[in-house]
């Protein structure tokens, strides 16, 4: 089962954002900081997790464990529900790649404190998207 740990955030709320995603397959680590352009905290939660997605689909990863210390994101997908319609569009593609390209994939809540690598992944992407995207 190959861990990945996703993180979004944003400078502001709506504000320049950015993802991390830290994937570890057995010692074989990922790093990405993926610039978002302005956008909320939680939009930038379901960015990361399509973006995680995007990569083990690339890598030919199949079985997934993804934390997240989003709750919102861990409950939306869980229960393939969004309350906010904004969102939907971002759980329907999150869903589909889920479904089209993965045999298994648990996403789990995690506490902010384990969750530090891909938090600093998003940090260092919001302030790439603060420098890209203000220009």
């Amino acid at each position: 089962m190959i861990e990945v740990y996703i993180d979004g955030g944003s400078a502001g709320d709506p504000g320049p954002s950015g993802a991390g995603v830290f994937i570890n397959n057995q010692g074989q680590l990922i790093r990405k900081s993926i610039p978002l352009p302005t956008m909320s905290n939680h939009e930038a939660e379901f960015h990361a997790l399509i973006e995680a997605l995007l990569v083990c689909k690339e890598h030919e990863f199949k079985i997934l464990s993804i934390r997240t210390d989003s709750q919102i994101l861990a409950d939306a997908v869980d229960k393939e529900y969004v309350k906010k319609e904004r969102f939907r569009t971002l759980l329907d593609q999150s869903l589909q790649l889920i479904r089209e390209n993965f045999d298994f994939v648990f996403v789990k809540w995690i506490p902010s404190k384990q969750n530090k690598e891909a938090d600093q992944l998003a940090k260092r992407a919001i302030r790439i998207s603060m420098e890209k995207f203000s220009s």
